[in-house]
């Protein structure tokens, strides 16, 4: 499985070639450094570990500051993240570009945590309708969850039960978005469609 760490810029949309305009999303993919490599005679299975982004030194731990400096490099980065049987012939401390992994067509799946929209109530968060009628007093109800447990048997809310919470900062993997366009030149690939995450948000390319 080859892949790349990234950063969600934005989005923008394009005309295909039968003119219809297609919403799409920018994403800086790499470049990746590797900062380690996995075989099967010393670990049992075949990786590279990749790390992307900008981190300070103040704020990375020793033992992971040591684990850069041995791939050779001066500066932390802040996302690291193995991909399983990604054989590129790259070495430690060789980069890894979006030219090396992805072209147009592509199928790939993209993991990034969803926006957070805080505690949300039922009609929000799980699309309930409400009473949606002002009648036999019920005049505070209109988005309100209705009876949640049982009475006299279990007697209690049953786990799994759909109410009011968090919403949103969550993991979320989106399966088989198109790779419209890559520009190797300034690392940028157009994926169609949206990704999960807000701007600047660090998302994982699996392909």
């Amino acid at each position: 499985m080859n892949g790349l760490i990234g950063k969600k810029l934005g989005m923008t949309s394009i005309y295909d070639n039968n003119g219809k305009n297609v919403a799409c999303t920018i994403i800086e993919a790499g470049p990746c450094v590797v900062t380690q490599v996995r075989t099967e005679e010393t670990d049992g299975y075949s990786a590279l570990q990749l790390a992307y982004g900008d981190r300070k030194i103040k704020n990375t731990p020793k033992p992971l500051m040591g684990h850069f400096k041995a791939a050779g490099l001066e500066e932390p980065l802040h996302k690291v993240k193995e991909f399983r049987d990604m054989n590129l012939g790259k070495q430690l401390g060789d980069e890894v570009t979006v030219a090396d992994v992805f072209a147009e067509g592509d199928k790939v799946n993209i993991v990034g945590t969803s926006k957070g929209k805080g505690f949300q109530g039922v009609v929000k968060r799980h699309g309930f309708g409400g009473v949606m009628q002002q009648t036999h007093g019920q005049h505070n109800r209109l988005r309100a969850p209705g009876s949640l447990g049982n009475s006299s048997f279990a007697a209690k809310v049953m786990k799994g039960m759909r109410m009011a919470g968090q919403m949103g900062n969550e993991q979320v993997k989106l399966r088989r978005l198109q790779v419209l366009k890559v520009f190797p030149e300034q690392n940028l690939i157009l994926i169609k469609g949206a990704v999960p995450g807000h701007k600047g948000a660090y998302v994982f390319i699996e392909k």
